[in-house]
């Protein structure tokens, strides 16, 4: 490292943006990033985005250190900022909260396993402006019982929004909890028309 970049480093206590770009590209062009996410902005408020080389797999209401954790933990430590990765989904974020119906994004299942994939596989399939019940879910994923089950898969789910947990009522109609809030379960309904109120 040249005397003038380490004096720059010293004084900032940081790494100059464009050395960091300089280290992101060579880290991406190496295949060093199993990981690669960044933040977009919505009219939900600010979100993370992640995918690795299978498709997307975290998109977090959370923008925190400790989603990044869990995707180092969970799924590779070679977790790397580099927003032209996310391009796609970023876009298709936009178009979405534009009024576009569906997603057209490969998912990374690695975050949920077991009973839980079944559900959010089978939650894929609630279509744009329509809500299914708790029990309902379970019913379509095999097992009638797991309603608390299909509760939790809700709650952990890791890619909201594009998994559309949403949809998902409490069987009186009532909205029910959303790991997001409550707030942005009903924007996302009136959204897709299927809350009028």
């Amino acid at each position: 490292m040249n005397d003038h970049l380490t004096n720059r480093l010293r004084a900032t206590g940081s790494v100059p943006a464009d050395v960091l770009d300089q280290v992101r590209a060579a880290a991406d062009a190496e295949g060093l990033v199993d990981v690669a996410w960044a933040t977009t902005d919505s009219p939900l408020g600010r979100l993370l985005v992640a995918t690795t080389p299978v498709g997307l797999v975290r998109l977090s209401y959370r923008v925190d250190d400790e989603v990044l954790v869990e995707l180092a933990d969970r799924v590779s430590p070679r977790v790397l900022e580099l927003p032209a990765r996310l391009d796609a989904v970023r876009r298709q974020l936009d178009e979405y909260f534009a009024g576009r119906r569906n997603f057209d994004l490969p998912l990374d299942p690695t975050l949920s396993v077991g009973f839980r994939l079944e559900v959010l596989e089978e939650l894929r399939r609630v279509g744009y402006g329509t809500t299914v019940s708790y029990g309902d879910l379970a019913r379509r994923a095999g097992n009638p019982g797991a309603t608390r089950a299909v509760g939790t898969a809700m709650r952990t789910n890791p890619i909201a929004i594009v998994q559309p947990c949403h949809r998902v009522l409490p069987a009186g109609g009532a909205l029910g909890n959303y790991a997001g809030g409550v707030e942005r379960k009903r924007a996302l309904l009136r959204l897709e028309g299927a809350l009028l109120v």
